[in-house]
């Protein structure tokens, strides 16, 4: 049996495509071993979001053909996709394929020949009917892809193309097959979230297909994407607030918290209106999770621009923060921008960042103390004695139980806090909730 080793990195929506390329070659007879062993066929699905990402898959690249100098070694996703004379120009790399053409396992395994489509030529999106990952508690799902927004940092739309949706009814069918499979959660994916249905003939919000999906499916747990402020309606905010199954964990990004800066970036919101939609959450839903992105070192972005946003930020009950350090992406108009940051400049202010986002999930775990979360199970430890699970609102709890506890739904009392998560204790009145109404989950 031949060996196939995956490597990804990047967004929730690589995630998923690995896990589709995964099953396409378990179902072909390959055998998945883990990037660090030796392996027939090596696969780095890559990211570009920034400089980092780029070196990072010419690092896993390189490993792979020191773990096995025969090896196939196929480069593929969004760097394939928008520099793929780059990686083709490394000698360990066999083939490069783009973020299309890696979803076919003949051609990961038996190209010769790169191949690289024009995504912004591709105006239909197929979803991948997919029955396996490997969590087997909680499963991604893929309803859109592409993005038309062309932020003036961003190099995804070059990578993924325009926006393209999943049509409800197979969005459906697809909960409905993890659902038969044994999942207990769902996470929407996308590209561009708070665009899907757009594309459509019937034009479907993202508020619609939650709906559907709430009411006519069995999931027990839906979790949302990111979803842009400025699409963040009042409409979805009450699903959230209504719908049993969907849970109290939002990620809305933010990307600076000075107005200028927003500005320049392309961002369609101000900070006045980023403050209301957040505060609107935490009033009707008090411990919910809020994580946003922000970047550090925009250019021309001054001392007294970046210390706004620090302000901003350490104002707002955000639960985790994604710090990205601003990277030089070829073809965005941020790239022509005058005054760029100094590296060790943007640099300092990341590692500011990272700091305020410490200490905002300290105090978000610390506030969870006495609280009750129902926590799915994800993983046992035989030697402790424990397991570990995740909770609706996004924490990582820990508590005493066994293997018959996983891929359940437990409730615990919170007792302690770390800076990994919570340490609860279960509830003694815990019920079997998958048995009993869903309106308990929350």
């Amino acid at each position: 049996m031949k060996k196939v080793a995956i490597a990804t990195l990047g967004c929730k929506t690589n995630q998923f495509e690995s896990a589709a390329i995964s099953e396409q070659f378990t179902t072909a007879g390959y055998c998945i071993v883990p990037f660090t062993e030796s392996a027939d066929i090596y696969v780095v699905n890559s990211c570009t979001v920034t400089a980092r990402t780029d070196s990072e898959t010419r690092r896993l690249i390189r490993r792979a053909r020191r773990l096995n100098p025969e090896a196939r070694i196929v480069a593929t996703g969004c760097y394939a996709q928008v520099s793929p004379d780059e990686l083709s120009n490394m000698p360990e790399v066999d083939v490069v394929l783009g973020n299309s053409e890696k979803l076919d396992a003949t051609l990961l395994s038996g190209a010769d020949t790169n191949q690289v489509a024009d995504s912004a030529a591709e105006e239909t999106f197929s979803p991948l009917k997919l029955t396996s990952f490997a969590e087997h508690t909680r499963a991604f799902l893929q309803v859109q892809n592409g993005c038309n927004t062309f932020c003036a940092y961003c190099i995804v739309p070059f990578a993924r193309g325009r926006s393209r949706s999943v049509a409800e009814d197979e969005v459906l069918e697809g909960i409905r097959r993890l659902t038969a499979a044994g999942f207990k959660e769902v996470v929407l994916t996308g590209i561009h979230l708070g665009a899907y249905g757009l594309d459509l003939e019937r034009r479907p919000s993202l508020e619609s297909l939650i709906r559907r999906i709430v009411s006519e499916t069995d999931i027990l747990r839906l979790r949302i994407g990111s979803v842009d402020p400025n699409e963040f309606s009042a409409e979805l905010l009450s699903l959230y607030q209504s719908s049993p199954q969907v849970c109290d964990h939002f990620h809305i990004p933010l990307q600076s918290g000075n107005d200028s800066i927003l500005k320049r970036m392309g961002r369609p919101y101000s900070t006045a209106f980023f403050r209301d939609l957040i505060e609107k959450i935490t009033v009707s839903m008090p411990h919910a999770f809020i994580g946003t992105d922000v970047i550090a070192g925009f250019p021309g972005e001054t001392e007294e621009e970046f210390e706004t946003t620090c302000r901003f930020i350490e104002s707002l009950p955000f639960a985790d923060l994604h710090v990205f350090p601003y990277s030089k992406r070829p073809k965005t108009r941020a790239a022509e921008m005058p005054n760029h940051v100094p590296p060790a400049v943007i640099s300092y202010r990341a590692a500011r960042l990272r700091a305020i986002a410490e200490k905002k999930k300290t105090d978000f775990l610390e506030k969870s103390i006495a609280t009750e979360l129902t926590v799915l199970v994800q993983k046992h430890d035989e030697t402790t004695g424990t397991v570990k699970g995740i909770s609706n609102n996004y924490i990582q709890a820990e508590f005493a139980g066994s293997a018959t506890d996983l891929n359940t739904l437990c409730r615990v009392l919170v007792k302690t806090t770390s800076k990994g998560g919570a340490f609860c204790d279960r509830l003694p009145d815990a019920q079997d909730l998958e048995q009993s109404s869903c309106l308990t989950l929350k």
